[in-house]
């Protein structure tokens, strides 16, 4: 990759999972390219575990992806198999070249091949030598093999294309995952914070009540506030580590690694283009939307090949050697065979081929066409999305801010003796509320802005290099 991604783009990535973050408030997300299906979850461990944690960015969580995720080197295996057919069919264009060096002794039974034997002479003749070397050539020439040829690299090119949507699949899910990653932190330091203001107002109510200014139900409540903090920050430390589980498992993280995240949670800042330049961008990039081209102009040529079936081919065979009783006594000789095979009658077999071809075909355009409106929509909602997080972050963060000053008027008031410990309970609920809002809003907004990028087909474009291999 070109250094470290942009923050837009690794949070394209991180909208683009498929998948749904760990807190029910966030969405499920529609998602450019396909969503990620099982295979991109998982990731092949590479190396031994070290004793130190792992320091580990977002760019480098995602360069480990895309060295050991499985979708994409099952992705690259794909690329080697289209090739080798490709490969497969234009070896058949080429004559084919053999050598043969032969030296045999025999005898002959006249009588078994029916010559007419004179009296006297014996049925069995010989033993006598046979020496041949040789050169072979056998070589085909008709229209349907070029155009299979033709079929197979189309197939070719979109597999590379498949390959670069895999790439795009595995930024996306690692990417999404170190963000949710990054999102269950905060949600641990969130509630740690809560857990502390609950037990700096269990010591202050309890100093109260020795006082004799507050009841025992105060005491109570600021206890159960107490425990419910508690309770929250042991659900979100063990959503964390799920997570951070998660990550190290897409990434082929050595078995037992630990490691820490170092970047802090971004917000995607740069401007968007407009709606029909990205639209036009996405027509021109996306390599999924490429990739059914191919297809289509694959399934085009197949049906060609296809029909070609009924045209006539050639065929020509030739060798040139010596031959003799042995080498000192061999004379060159040669021969050559050439044919004309014209089709003239198949049962029909012709015909339901040619009807396999055009329905082949027409899903191919189906598909390319029902795609390209996919992306149209997909880009469209994006955009709406865009609109709505940016309004919902606004309000998120002004919000958090309200329950902030909330929370400490609540505890002047409760402190002053003018008010109860329930207005602190219900602030904290509050404070609570607003910062999962936040985070939610955050992401929410993040995600937003990745998918335009994600969904424009503006995933890094540099040479992709992963186990050695590289996407010509």
């Amino acid at each position: 990759m070109k250094g470290a991604l942009s923050v837009v783009m690794l949070l394209a990535a991180a909208g683009a999972a498929g998948g749904q973050a760990p807190n029910s408030s966030f969405p499920t997300l529609r998602t450019a390219p396909p969503t990620a299906t099982a295979v991109f979850q998982g990731g092949v461990p590479s190396g031994d575990a070290a004793g130190e944690p792992l320091a580990l960015t977002m760019a480098d969580a995602i360069t480990r992806a895309l060295e050991h995720n499985v979708g994409l080197l099952t992705s690259e295996d794909g690329l080697d198999r289209a090739r080798g057919a490709w490969g497969n069919i234009r070896a058949g264009l080429w004559p084919e070249v053999s050598g043969s060096v032969t030296e045999s002794r025999q005898t002959i039974n006249l009588d078994a091949y029916g010559f007419p034997r004179p009296p006297g002479v014996p049925a069995v003749v010989g033993p006598f030598n046979t020496f041949d070397a040789r050169l072979s050539l056998s070589t085909v020439l008709d229209f349907q093999s070029h155009d299979k040829l033709r079929a197979e690299a189309h197939n070719v090119t979109a597999a590379r294309y498949s390959v670069k949507t895999a790439r795009e699949i595995v930024i996306s899910v690692a990417g999404n995952t170190y963000v949710l990653a990054l999102a269950a932190a905060n949600r641990v330091e969130a509630v740690n914070a809560q857990v502390a203001t609950a037990e700096a107002l269990l010591a202050q109510v309890m100093d109260m009540k020795q006082g004799g200014l507050v009841a025992r139900i105060d005491v109570l409540r600021a206890e159960v506030q107490l425990a419910t903090e508690r309770q929250r920050a042991t659900a979100a430390r063990n959503e964390s580590e799920k997570v951070k589980l998660r990550l190290a498992y897409i990434i082929g993280l050595p078995l037992g690694q630990p490691f820490m995240l170092t970047d802090p949670f971004p917000i995607a800042t740069a401007p968007d283009p407009s709606f029909e330049e990205a639209l036009e961008r996405a027509f021109r990039a996306r390599p999924d939307y490429l990739a059914a081209l191919e297809r289509v102009a694959a399934a085009e040529a197949a049906r060609k090949a296809v029909a070609d079936e009924q045209m006539p081919s050639v065929r020509i065979n030739a060798n040139y050697g010596t031959l003799g009783l042995t080498i000192a006594d061999a004379h060159p000789t040669f021969a050559a065979i050439g044919g004309l095979s014209v089709p003239l009658f198949n049962s029909g077999r012709t015909g339901a081929r040619l009807l396999q071809a055009d329905a082949e075909l027409r899903t191919r355009r189906t598909e390319a066409e029902s795609l390209k409106a996919a992306i149209y929509y997909d880009l469209r909602t994006a955009y709406l999305d865009v609109e709505a997080s940016s309004e919902q972050l606004r309000v998120a963060s002004r919000a958090r801010e309200l329950a902030a000053q909330q929370l400490l008027q609540a505890r002047d008031r409760f402190a002053a003796g003018v008010a109860s410990n329930i207005d602190v309970v219900q602030a904290q609920e509050a404070v609570a509320a607003s910062s999962e809002q936040y985070i939610t809003a955050l992401y929410n907004y993040d995600v937003a802005k990745g998918l335009i990028t994600l969904n424009m087909g503006a995933v890094d474009d540099s040479p992709y290099r992963s186990s050695g291999r590289r996407v010509h």
